[in-house]
């Protein structure tokens, strides 16, 4: 069989064929009626394919190696930080201890899993800034929502009942708006000034007494430090609002700065980005929150404290706190792997990744901008912006060149985001890919700006390697077919 004619496993099913046989049952017979509710039967034979063991095997490698991720190519995902996983963490987070105690188990009988916790919640404290955290949230998205859940509480338990509004920028993440909304509250949009920073006299206009929050990542989604943080956390303050840093770009300044000492009151960190948990479908998830010392009465319960025994325990104590976010106590696999992360690398460590990002996303930058517009050509941070629009004057759009980039077997670049850049095409080149990975990334893109000259073609029918070509992306997004069905085949 060819990569490109690859089957469903339900085509190659054949009835009677089986992969694995059970062993003849050695204790008397049960009716299914005996132990399962009637409510519960299927009133039908579900429709699982009929295969021997060794087109299981083959069926399943063969969708493997069409697999991409950080551990099989360059994988420069602007705003997604998808750095390498370092395989000790894995290690750590099977050990026994870990990986086999029930979120049951009485306090007394998991006091190591629970120091884990409690030293992971002291090393965020003191890498944001803040005061104390939260491991519960189980993903970026949802630790913008129970941040903004935190100050939502802390507005009402003052009865100001009207601050109603939380000021976005432009150039945000889709999440921020998004979690605003889900929070209960009206998302307003800031505008960026020339600079690809927030407009301060923007701001100004906006802050008012309905103000309960700015959610602002830094540096933004442009790669630039918003280098006028201070001013923006007091132009919010002084309206009565709170300021929330997403952390999805806290790999560009770890050591280097931090959240609390910007003037933000409430942080959250994607531990599965910045701090080696697999990311996408390798996930899943963990967004630890962050407050300042007024926000931790609201924080979710339970937290992990230490007690005066000096034993670890769960504190479901907290009156005001705005409740469990997550079942148990966070996912509790991501917590070990980000710990082994922090223990491993140590303090100088973790500066030396943010610096070694900012100067591999500078060198790629540096490398590229001859080659594509580049509207804002200050120094960035881990991550950066380009335009497609000299080639899109030839007929080229970035969609093309992103296809185009698969046939040399790279990820693509995030594109048509920021929204506010046309054409936009976002890199971000952690800080673990060598010069030479980023030297021949750059050469193949060279490669394509000028096919795009040359035979623009050539880009727009892209890719013509892979197993599938051009999809229709319009028909997929909106008549997606996301699971076998007998009568579609």
């Amino acid at each position: 069989m060819t990569e490109e004619n690859q089957t469903l496993i339900f085509e190659e099913s054949k009835a009677g064929r089986t992969a694995y046989s059970l062993a003849e049952l050695d204790v008397p017979e049960e009716p299914l009626d005996h132990l399962i509710d009637q409510d519960y039967m299927r009133t039908k034979e579900p429709e699982f394919p009929e295969v021997s063991e060794l087109q299981l095997v083959r069926h399943y490698t063969a969708l493997a190696r069409r697999n991409f991720g950080v551990d099989n190519g360059f994988y420069p995902l602007g705003s997604c930080t998808m750095k390498y996983n370092p395989k000790v963490n894995e290690v750590v987070a099977r050990l026994e201890g870990f990986s086999k105690i029930h979120p049951y188990e009485d306090e007394s009988s998991v006091q190591g899993a629970l120091e884990l916790l409690y030293r992971l919640q002291m090393n965020l404290e003191e890498i944001t800034g803040m005061d104390a955290i939260t491991l519960q949230p189980a993903a970026g998205a949802h630790g913008e929502w129970t941040g903004l859940m935190i100050i939502r509480a802390f507005h009402e338990a003052n009865h100001d009942f009207k601050r109603t509004k939380v000021i976005i920028p432009d150039t945000a993440h889709g999440t921020n708006p998004a979690s605003a909304s889900v929070a209960g509250f009206e998302p307003v949009t800031v505008r960026t000034n020339e600079k690809g920073l927030v407009d301060l006299d923007d701001l100004r206009r906006l802050a008012d007494d309905q103000t309960a929050a700015l959610m602002l990542t830094n540096p933004n989604t442009l790669g630039l430090f918003e280098t006028h943080i201070r001013d923006i956390a007091s132009i919010v303050h002084a309206a009565g609002g709170k300021v929330y840093y997403d952390g999805a770009n806290m790999n560009a300044i770890m050591g280097i700065t931090r959240p609390g000492d910007m003037g933000y009151d409430v942080v959250h960190l994607n531990l599965h980005k910045t701090f080696t948990g697999p990311h996408g479908g390798g996930g899943p998830g963990s967004g630890p929150v962050g407050v300042k010392k007024e926000l931790v009465p609201f924080l979710p319960k339970p937290l992990i404290i230490r007690k005066s025994d000096g034993s670890y325990g769960l504190d479901y104590d907290r009156p005001l706190s705005i409740g469990r976010v997550k079942a148990y106590y966070g996912n509790f696999g991501i917590l070990v792997r980000a710990y082994a992360y922090i223990r491993t690398m140590g303090a100088e460590g973790l500066r030396q990744v943010s610096k070694d990002a900012v100067l591999n996303a500078n060198y790629l930058m540096k490398r590229l901008s001859p080659y594509f517009e580049t509207p804002y050509k200050q120094f960035c941070k881990h991550e950066f912006v380009l335009s497609g629009s000299r080639q899109k004057k030839l007929g080229v759009r970035t969609l093309d060149m992103a296809k185009r980039l698969l046939d040399f077997g790279y990820y693509p670049p995030t594109i048509y985001f920021p929204l506010i850049v046309d054409e936009a095409m976002m890199f971000e080149p952690t800080e673990t890919e060598s010069k030479e990975t980023l030297d021949a990334f750059a050469d193949h893109m060279i490669k394509i700006s000028e096919e795009a000259e040359k035979d623009p073609e050539c880009v727009q029918e892209a890719p013509h390697q892979t197993v599938v070509a051009r999809l229709d992306e319009t028909r997929a997004a909106r008549h997606p077919v996301l699971r076998y069905q007998p009568e579609t085949v």
